[in-house]
């Protein structure tokens, strides 16, 4: 039983400090993009280009730090595993990854063991941070859009 809590601890530890960084990530990037759009010069749709890009960084460098987790952990013994058309390499982990993020979800790579409840986490964290994006643009649009 000792065992049991110790991994669900662990778990939980990772899976908590998976959303922090990415969370911070995030809120940094959505900072600093308000910063660079304020203070650029350039047409409305260079700022929103810039905006959209910016994001879209952001998420996939989200995705790799969730995608790099699964790898480590599908390698580790414990953490339980990824089935189906999946190799074991990074790239399929990122694949995997993208399509929990955006909860696209296939079902072509299914997880076992502890690794299901980072699959859940992900999938709730991205649309989340998707979310938050989308409401970003949305108010920079309304910001630099012109009124017709």
């Amino acid at each position: 039983m000792e065992h049991t809590h110790d991994t669900l601890l662990n778990v939980t530890l990772l899976n908590c400090a998976l959303v922090c960084i990415v969370v911070f990530i995030h809120n940094e990037t959505l900072l600093r993009l308000s910063t660079v759009l304020y203070r650029m010069r350039k047409s409305h749709h260079f700022r929103l280009i810039v905006a959209v890009l910016g994001c879209l960084t952001s998420h996939a460098l989200q995705v790799w730090i969730f995608a790099t987790a699964f790898y480590f952990m599908h390698h580790a013994d414990g953490w339980g595993q990824l089935v189906g058309n999946f190799s074991g390499s990074l790239m399929d982990c990122v694949y995997f990854s993208f399509t929990t993020f955006t909860t696209l979800g296939y079902g072509d790579i299914e997880a076992f063991g502890q690794l299901r409840y980072l699959t859940g986490i992900e999938a709730l964290t991205g649309f989340l941070l998707l979310t938050w994006s989308a409401s970003f643009l949305f108010l920079e649009m309304q910001r630099y859009w012109p009124a017709r």
